[in-house]
């Protein structure tokens, strides 16, 4: 597969795994975080579909595109754990994750992934929805949307 075939592959993945969730949520109390802003495409895109619900941010940088900036109050800038440490002070509870952090190498992903996920598990709400690009550990592994390959994203249930 070619990688500009992949990179299809996985923002079709990522789009139809959030719309999947967010449907799930939709009587369900709490607010989104989006683990990852990168260039903004997601928060956009959760903005969007869910433009009801506080969507808090985390990232170590911000530097996406001008028109996804999150509000100031909602952007949490700095490494994970000390932001989700920060997240779950403030009171937040979180209906729907997404985990899109990575480095791009998959042993050192995969194991920020499992340190990171007792830190997520604190904001959820039980039954919460989240949908990784990384395996997490001490959530309720769940099939997302059948138009998604089962190895291409990752979804839980809190």
């Amino acid at each position: 597969m070619s990688r500009l075939d992949s990179m299809l592959r996985r923002l079709t993945a990522q789009r139809d795994g959030l719309n999947w969730a967010a449907a799930r949520i939709r009587d369900m109390d709490g607010d989104v975080v989006d683990l990852g802003l990168g260039n903004g495409r997601t928060y956009d895109h959760l903005r969007e579909i869910l433009p009801d619900r506080r969507i808090w941010v985390i990232d170590r940088v911000l530097q996406c595109h001008p028109s996804c900036v999150p509000p100031e109050q909602d952007f949490l800038q700095g490494e994970a754990e000390p932001m989700l440490e920060k997240l779950a002070a403030s009171g937040a509870r979180i209906a729907l994750a997404h985990y899109d952090f990575g480095f791009g190498i998959k042993e050192k992903d995969v194991e920020e992934a499992a340190r990171l996920s007792p830190l997520i598990a604190r904001v959820m709400v039980p039954g919460g929805y989240i949908v990784s690009g990384q395996p997490l550990v001490g959530f309720e592994p769940i099939k997302g949307p059948d138009t998604i390959a089962p190895d291409r994203y990752l979804f839980y249930r809190a």
